[in-house]
Order: structure tokens, then C-alpha cells, then sequence
């Protein structure tokens, strides 16, 4: 199963960002994908959760009303779209999913098997 994420960069604090997850292999829209992210020196925390087949999303505190997690259409990728970025979201993002079908999603990385190698987001004037 792999991961790979793509999108993230540089901006300045109050922009935007969209980052993308895709699956070579396998469909999305039949198992959850979560966004998380780690900081540095920090513990790796979940953002934002979908599994598309049920219509279920599912957002951490600190991304309600900022983030938006979708499944592209004609597309194999789940994209989490970034607005209003703050100093603070700054960290390494990666996507990521169960071994297991599921009709809920959660943002606890214990339930997640397989990880993408992360994309850098840095929030900086």
C-alpha cells in the first residue's frame, strides 16, 4: 500500500495551501484517509479524517473552519485544502490508512497502518 503526498511549501501566515494524497494501488473512496501532522519536537496529531464511500469527515479542533478535506473528483486523491494558515500548522503533514475497511474515521494514529512519506508545510513572513 503506499502513500504519497504532495503540495505543501512555504507561505505566508494567513495563506493558503492544498495538499493532495494519492494512491497508486487502490481506491480511496472505500477505506479512511486521514491527514496528520508532527511538528518538531512534538507528538504526530490528526487533522482531518474522510472516508468518501460513507460521506464521512471528521476535523480536529484545531482545523474546524480553516480546513477542508475532500475526495477529488476524477481523481484517485484525497486533497486537504488549507486556508487561513497560521505560524502554528506548521510541520511535517502526512496522509495515511487503515489495513481495514471502515465505515467511521478517527484521528488516533494507533488506528492507521500505512503512512506517506510527508510533505513539509511551513508558515512563515
Amino acid at each position: 500500500v503506499q502513500l504519497v503526498e504532495s503540495g505543501g511549501g512555504l507561505v505566508q501566515p494567513g495563506g493558503s495551501l492544498r495538499l493532495s494524497c494519492a494512491a497508486p494501488g487502490f481506491t480511496l473512496d472505500y477505506y479512511a484517509i486521514g491527514w496528520f501532522r508532527q511538528a518538531p519536537g512534538k507528538e504526530r496529531e490528526g487533522v482531518s479524517c474522510i472516508i468518501h464511500r460513507y460521506g464521512f469527515t471528521y476535523y480536529a479542533d484545531s482545523a474546524k473552519g480553516r480546513f477542508t478535506i475532500s475526495r477529488d473528483n476524477g481523481k484517485n486523491t484525497v486533497s486537504l485544502q488549507m486556508n487561513s494558515l497560521e505560524p502554528e500548522d506548521t510541520a511535517v503533514y502526512y496522509c495515511a490508512r487503515p489495513a481495514r475497511f471502515s465505515t467511521v474515521c478517527s484521528l488516533r494514529t494507533s488506528e492507521y497502518d500505512y503512512w506517506g512519506q510527508g510533505t513539509q508545510v511551513t508558515v512563515s513572513s
